[in-house]
C-alpha cells in the first residue's frame, strides 16, 4: 500500500538572499525531501511555481484547517 504524505505548509519568516523567490509572511507548500531535511533544508514551491531548497530556519511550519489547504492547492493548480 502506497503511503500518502500529508500536505505541509510553512510561512516564510526571512527571505534575505531570496527576495525574488520568497515573500515574507506568505504561506508556501512544502514538499517532502528526506535527504534535504538531513541538511536542515526544506523543499518549497516558491514564487516561480517550481520547488527549490531553502534553509529550514527561514520558515515556520503551520497547521491549517483542511478547507484552507484545499483552497491553497486549488490556487496553485490554477496558476
Amino acid at each position: 500500500m502506497k503511503r500518502v504524505m500529508p500536505k505541509r505548509f510553512a510561512v516564510c519568516l526571512d527571505n534575505r538572499g531570496n527576495e525574488a523567490s520568497l515573500i515574507q509572511g506568505k504561506v508556501y507548500r512544502v514538499l517532502g525531501d528526506a535527504r534535504a531535511a538531513k541538511d536542515d533544508l526544506i523543499r518549497v514551491v516558491d514564487e516561480s511555481g517550481e520547488d527549490y531548497l531553502f534553509a529550514k530556519q527561514q520558515f515556520a511550519f503551520v497547521n491549517l484547517p483542511q478547507a484552507v489547504k484545499k483552497r491553497i492547492l486549488a490556487f496553485e493548480r490554477a496558476s
